[in-house]
């Protein structure tokens, strides 16, 4: 199995930073990270067993998961922890996080219907970019 790793800072249109803008990504991916509040019994109940991985970087733990949780208070790290760069355990990438996947869902939540511009413009490079990566693996 390949190790787990986190990227050295949560990636540009991570739902968990304060300062991406709402409404890049579809709402059923903000409708999976309150489920990974709480404590281990909460996280148990609400879904919150399997790893977020990063939406952009193939094979990487999702930086502002880690960053708003704490990978020692995710369910999901204590499950599959033994296969973590032992870097993931103390990850600060000093980037402002929301408290909470709720407080993170309702923002990016707030943006799905009527993305604002700079949403807009993150998704079309996101496009790109992966439109790109699939050109290059052709």
């Amino acid at each position: 199995m390949t190790m787990l790793k986190a990227p050295k800072i949560p990636c540009g249109s991570c739902p968990y930073r304060k300062d991406v803008p709402p409404g890049i990504w579809d709402a059923s991916e903000y409708a999976k990270l309150p489920s990974y509040d709480g404590d281990i019994p909460d996280q148990l109940m609400n879904g919150g067993v399997p790893l977020f991985m990063c939406h952009q970087n193939d094979g990487r733990l999702c930086g502002g998961w880690l960053a708003c949780h704490g990978a020692g208070n995710l369910l999901a790290m204590r499950m599959h922890g033994r296969d973590a760069d032992p870097a993931v355990w103390d990850y600060d990438p000093g980037v402002e996080v929301f408290a909470s996947g709720a407080e993170a869902a309702k923002h990016g939540i707030s943006g799905v219907n009527e993305p604002p511009p700079e949403a807009k413009r993150k998704v079309a490079g996101l496009m790109r970019q992966r439109a790109k990566r699939r050109k290059s693996h052709e």
